[in-house]
């Protein structure tokens, strides 16, 4: 074959990198994990390999004040006077884009200037950048929205729930008045991390399972770890039929559930009913939840939701069963058991009794129509309530 018939190989170009980098505040959260297999020295080593790389100035200092590591002032110098030059420089390019070139220009630069805040890990400086870009009259939508993404990511960088939540509602506002599938998608990957740090796990694993297949939001986290919190939020949520059609058959989840070995076993064993199955990968999924910044607060919560959720489904198949029997099902022992149910029952997630005398748990299903009499009752005070503060504005 002669040369000039083989055919150019066009070797892609990576994709820029987004700021601030959450990879970064991955590894950094991995300084405080209480996960006993976490190599703390090495998460220490790779850390500020990255604080060096991007002379991340302000980063490095928070990091000493949270871990208490003698500040390197030296170092910390030599970040300063490094961003001092590159803001300097990018301060150049955006007074030259406003005095000789288009709106397009301007716009870039201070982008270029919001982007040198947050890769240095300075959240008033990036709050300070975007918020000019955001103020800016007769910019589009998109603009906007890509601003507020950037201080968003700068709010979970730094766990800053407060900002995080403002920020969230506005980028809402934004999006409804004109913005594309592509940020409206984006958007929902914001939202959902959001509510699983509000542990609000519920509308979480809604908006994940949306987002499943259209995933682009690459800069707040990959997909692999996507579909780890869509696969750990939707766990407790989807009924057998859909956990079959979205979990345990969905294409995109079965792609990538591989790599998530505690969670693949937990879909299946929830699914085909292996309760010892599933039981015997809470300890792995545990130890993967204390290792994520995002979900670790909430490890104690979901592995113990996890059970519930398949105690309730064992349960659900009969009007009664033995507590041996139950026990050997799920692979543990029967005082175990017994203890574990009685503390879900008291506290009302599990609708069972449990006869001490003949040894076996009595399931209870909930009454229907009492909840919806309570339910009609608690509506009529509410609507009560709004009455009589109409009169007494009414009265003055």
């Amino acid at each position: 074959m002669d040369v000039d018939e083989v055919e150019e190989v066009k070797v892609e170009e990576p994709e820029p990198r987004t700021f601030p980098d959450m990879k970064v505040a991955e590894i950094a959260f991995l300084l405080e994990s209480t996960e006993p297999s976490v190599d703390v020295e090495a998460a220490k080593v790779a850390v500020m390999a990255a604080v060096a790389e991007d002379k991340m100035g302000p980063f490095y200092e928070s990091l000493c004040a949270k871990h208490g590591w003698m500040l390197d002032k030296s170092l910390l110098a030599s970040f300063t006077a490094a961003n001092a030059e590159k803001l300097a420089a990018l301060q150049a390019t955006l007074k030259d884009a406003e005095e000789n070139q288009g709106e397009m220009e301007v716009l870039d630069a201070l982008f270029g200037l919001a982007f040198h805040f947050a890769r240095q890990g300075d959240q008033a400086g990036c709050y300070k950048a975007c918020d000019v870009i955001i103020a800016k009259p007769k910019l589009s939508s998109g603009k906007r929205i890509d601003a507020s993404f950037c201080k968003l990511r700068m709010a979970l960088f730094y766990m800053d729930l407060d900002a995080a939540k403002v920020l969230v509602a506005s980028a809402l506002k934004l999006v409804e008045e004109g913005g594309d599938w592509d940020r409206r998608n984006r958007l929902k990957a914001y939202t959902a991390v959001f509510l699983m740090l509000e542990r609000n796990f519920s509308d979480a694993a809604v908006l994940l399972l949306e987002g499943v297949s259209t995933f682009t939001c690459v800069e707040l986290c990959t997909y692999e770890t996507y579909i780890k919190y869509a696969v750990s939020a939707n766990l407790l949520y989807l009924e057998r039929p859909q956990l079959k059609k979205q979990l345990v058959d969905g294409p995109d989840v079965v792609g990538v559930v591989g790599s998530l070995p505690p969670l693949g076993n937990m879909v299946r064993g929830l699914y085909d009913c292996e309760y010892a199955a599933f039981f015997q990968e809470l300890g792995s999924f545990n130890s993967m939840l204390l290792k994520d910044r995002y979900l670790a607060r909430h490890a104690r919560y979901l592995v113990r939701e996890c059970r519930i959720k398949v105690y309730g489904q064992f349960l659900e198949a009969y009007k009664s069963v033995m507590v041996g029997t139950m026990a050997a099902a799920f692979g543990v022992r029967g005082e175990f058991l017994d203890a574990e149910l009685s503390r879900f029952i008291a506290a009302g997630k599990l609708n069972a009794k449990i006869d001490k005398v003949g040894g076996k748990v009595e399931t209870n299903p909930p009454n229907d129509r009492n909840a919806q009499y309570q339910a009609v009752v608690k509506k009529g005070d509410l609507l009560l309530t709004n009455v009589q503060k109409l009169a007494r504005v009414i009265d003055a």
